[in-house]
C-alpha cells in the first residue's frame, strides 16, 4: 500500500487490510517496510525520531488483537524505540492466537542517497530467527537483508518454512530508464535465488507509489523522491513466481503455500544435504587474501 504522513491513520488502513486478506482466506498476513509513515529515511532529520514506538507498544498490541479475532499469523514491520537513543528497523511475528512470539531486528542497514538507514537505525543484534506458529515456521527478513544470501541460508537453517521480506525499495525517478529494468529484474532474481538454494517459500511485500523527497531539512528544497516499485511476488521452493503484483496499484496478493514442497524440493535439488560445512570457515572473514586466509 501507499502510506500518508498520520501514523495512526496508516495503522488503521494496515488493520483494515489485513482483515479484508483474513475475510479472502489468508492465513499469514505480512505488511510492508516501516507501514506505519512515508518512508522517512530520504533524508537525516532528528524529527522523524518521534515516528517510533517500544515493542510491545501500541501497534503491536492493535495487531495482536486482530490476530486473535481472526486467528491469522501476522508478520508486521516497525520502528522500534528501543530506549533513548538507540532505535531498530524491527519486525514482529504474531501468532493466531495473538501473542507476540517475537522480533528479527533488521542486521543490514543500507547508507545510499535517499536511503539513509544508518542515521536512524541501529543494526540488529538479535540474529536470524524463524518462529513456530499456528500456520508454519515463519523467518523474516527485511528489505536490504534480501540482498545476501548468508542470510537467507541462516534464516532457513533455523527450520524456517516460509521467509517474509518487508520492504520498501523503488527507483530514483530520473534513473528508471535508463537502469530501472535491470534494477527490478536483478531484486526479483536475488530473491529467487534464496528460495531454490533453500528450499523454502519467499514473500515479498514491497511498497507503492511516489514518495518526494521532503523539503526544509537543511534548507533544502522538495527533491524528486522515490517511485516505489511494488510488484510484490510470492516464489515457491523451486524459486517459481506463484504471484506477481502490480507497479501502482494497492492489492491483496494471496498464494496456497504447500509446506510439503520443501521436503519435495529438497531431496530432488539436495543443496542442504551436500554442503561442505567443513569447507566454510572464510565466509566469516571481511575478504581472502590470495592464500586463502581470511582478515575481520
Amino acid at each position: 500500500m501507499s502510506c500518508g504522513a498520520n501514523p495512526e491513520a496508516n495503522l488503521a488502513r494496515v488493520l483494515q487490510k489485513i482483515g479484508e486478506a483474513a475475510d479472502q482466506g489468508a492465513q499469514v498476513v505480512s505488511t510492508q517496510e516501516l507501514f506505519r509513515s512515508p518512508y522517512f529515511c530520504q533524508t537525516e532529520d532528528h524529527s522523524n525520531f518521534a515516528l517510533a514506538e517500544p515493542i510491545p507498544g501500541p501497534s503491536t498490541e492493535a495487531l495482536s488483537q486482530l490476530a486473535a479475532e481472526r486467528a491469522i499469523v501476522i508478520v508486521a514491520s516497525l520502528f522500534e524505540r528501543r530506549a533513548a537513543g538507540l532505535y531498530h528497523n524491527t519486525a514482529v511475528v504474531i501468532d493466531a492466537d495473538g501473542r507476540l512470539l517475537g522480533s528479527y531486528r533488521k542486521m543490514h542497514i543500507p547508507d545510499d542517497p535517499l536511503f539513509y538507514e544508518k542515521f536512524y537505525f541501529t543494526p540488529g543484534d538479535l540474529g536470524f530467527r524463524s518462529f513456530a506458529t499456528k500456520y508454519g515456521r515463519i523467518g523474516v527478513l527485511i528489505c536490504w537483508d534480501q540482498w545476501y544470501p548468508e542470510a537467507a541460508r541462516l534464516t532457513a537453517l533455523t527450520g524456517a518454512q516460509i521467509i517474509f521480506y518487508p520492504t520498501a525499495i523503488g527507483w530514483h525517478p530520473s534513473e528508471k530508464a535508463e537502469y530501472g529494468e535491470r534494477q527490478h529484474s536483478s531484486w526479483e532474481t536475488i530473491q529467487r535465488s534464496h528460495a531454490i538454494a533453500n528450499g523454502v517459500w519467499v514473500a515479498v511485500a514491497n511498497r507503492i507509489g511516489h514518495e518526494p523527497t521532503p523539503s526544509g531539512v537543511g534548507g533544502q528544497p522538495a527533491g524528486e523522491g522515490i517511485q516505489f516499485w511494488g510488484q510484490s511476488f510470492i516464489a515457491d521452493p523451486s524459486g517459481q513466481i506463484i504471484t506477481r503484483a502490480t507497479v501502482d496499484r494497492e492489492e491483496i496478493l494471496l498464494a496456497d503455500c504447500d509446506l510439503d514442497l520443501l521436503d519435495v524440493q529438497r531431496t530432488h535439488w539436495p543443496f542442504l544435504r551436500d554442503r561442505r560445512i567443513d569447507a566454510y570457515d572464510g565466509i566469516t572473514s571481511r575478504y581472502l587474501d590470495n592464500d586463502g586466509r581470511g582478515r575481520r
